[in-house]
């Protein structure tokens, strides 16, 4: 039959490899090895029982019967034909009853009438087990011990995945490690261990590539069991990604000290979050962007490149989307309450930082806000976006205009003393004239540009 020692060296390997419980390991062994000595030499309709001492390498077998009576089974009717479950679990004569309403048929094999379990047991009760030894058998068969290891596999399996499960449903929400395994018509499997996940092109950074054997990171937003199995979902475009990414560089938000309130992306280009602190002695803004900007800066690294405006949340309304259209400033700030709509006045120097490289600047801040934010200047309404990333720029927006102040803010540069340290913020709005100066060229009609980024409700 089996080689009992061979067999306990073989499952002890399987569970520091694959790291699963003892007990069912055991369990599905002494289940499989039933349903061979059943199949091979039982009758059918029999449940067998198998139990294994692993010490002495021995197995003994069982049959099992169900104390019934009139009043939980009813007694066969002639010509009637038997319909029989998988064996292996005593209370598997309680079956569904028919679209008669029938109870299930007494069937000899496994069960047994009250009357005739008290000759047994003198205190038998209904539905209570009575157990039958059944002869040692030394060899199972060629076919017995082929459904023995096909049944040993199954289970194990199904262990591992319920292992699996119950490791990556922790994980969920939370970022993972992986290696690119390979890449199939733009969907990225990553390699986490012990088993592997699935990264869609939707979810990945337009503006990187994957390759196979690089390490990378990822949030894991979804564990599906489906039919082909358990499916692991990861993105790198998830709003999550860039929160958990924080958590991971700054104590603070980890500790729920400083709270990220929202977050507006465009994955791979730009983004923006708003936060604030619980504790009025903290500083929400250092405690993202770090000293020196080591901690945002890890965070730009980790997502190829893409800035990220880090911006102090406000209840007032008019003061958050201010700050939300940074480094633009704004004259005034008009709210419509009824339509939640923001109507912004810049001066025609500020219109381009206002509306940014391709609308992105106010397109980000209205979808961080959630208010429709209309840009005004010099009395005319250049561009208005709503807060799912709908964006229209009006044709008195030009390159033109945008290369002149560009222009004028370098020449203005140049002016300063080299010898003075280097102003960030200057730099800042530098990059800012100059990215806007790299924009297509606006067309003389209306041009509306949907976000690339899905909402974080449809995640």
């Amino acid at each position: 039959m089996l080689d009992i020692k061979a067999l306990k060296i073989a499952l002890e390997q399987l569970e520091q490899e694959k790291k699963i419980g003892h007990e069912k390991v055991v369990d599905a062994v002494e289940k499989s090895l039933a349903a061979a000595y059943q199949k091979e030499y039982g009758k059918r309709g029999q449940i067998v029982r198998c139990k294994i001492n692993f010490d002495t390498g021995e197995t003994q077998f069982e049959q099992v019967k169900i104390v019934v009576d009139e009043s939980n089974v009813r007694m066969p009717v002639e010509g009637e034909e038997e319909v029989f479950e998988p064996t292996g679990h005593a209370h598997h004569h309680q079956q569904e009853e028919s679209t008669e309403g029938l109870l299930p048929r007494y069937n000899e094999e496994r069960h047994i009438l009250l009357s005739s379990a008290i000759l047994l047991k003198k205190n038998a009760e209904l539905e209570e087990e009575i157990v039958f030894p059944l002869d040692n058998q030394d060899d199972f068969g060629r076919i017995a011990a082929q459904t023995a290891k096909q049944v040993i596999v199954q289970k194990l399996r199904e262990a591992e995945r319920e292992s699996i499960v119950g490791e990556f449903t922790d994980k969920e929400n939370t970022i993972v490690s992986g290696i690119v395994q390979r890449i199939e018509r733009g969907t990225a499997f990553i390699d986490l261990g012990r088993t592997t996940a699935i990264l869609p092109f939707e979810e990945q950074i337009p503006s990187e590539r994957l390759r196979p054997g690089e390490r990378m990171k990822a949030y894991l937003f979804s564990i599906e069991e489906g039919f082909r199995g358990l499916s692991i979902r990861l993105s790198r475009t998830h709003p999550k990604f860039l929160i958990e990414l924080f958590k991971n560089e700054s104590a603070e938000i980890a500790q729920g000290v400083v709270e990220i309130v929202a977050v507006a992306r465009e994955p791979g280009s730009r983004s923006k979050i708003a936060v604030k602190s619980n504790d009025e002695r903290v500083d929400p803004i250092g405690a993202c962007v770090g000293q020196r900007g080591v901690r945002v800066s890890a965070i730009t690294d980790e997502l190829s490149g893409e800035k990220i405006d880090v911006i102090e949340w406000s209840d007032d309304s008019r003061r958050f989307i201010a700050t939300a259209l940074s480094p633009a400033k704004a004259i005034s700030i008009e709210l419509n309450e009824t339509e939640k709509k923001a109507i912004v006045t810049v001066a025609p120097e500020e219109q381009s930082l206002a509306i940014g490289k391709g609308g992105q600047n106010v397109r980000l801040a209205a979808k961080l806000t959630g208010w429709k934010i209309d840009i005004i200047s010099g009395g005319e309404m250049i561009a208005e976006a709503d807060e799912e990333g709908m964006l229209t720029i009006e044709s008195s927006v030009t390159d033109e205009s945008i290369d002149e102040q560009a222009d004028e803010v370098i020449a203005s540069l140049n002016t300063i003393d080299e010898t003075l340290p280097k102003n960030t913020e200057i730099e800042n709005a530098v990059e800012e004239v100059v990215e806007n100066s790299e924009t297509e060229e606006f067309k003389s009609e209306e041009i509306k540009t949907d976000s690339e980024t899905p909402s974080e409700e449809t995640k």
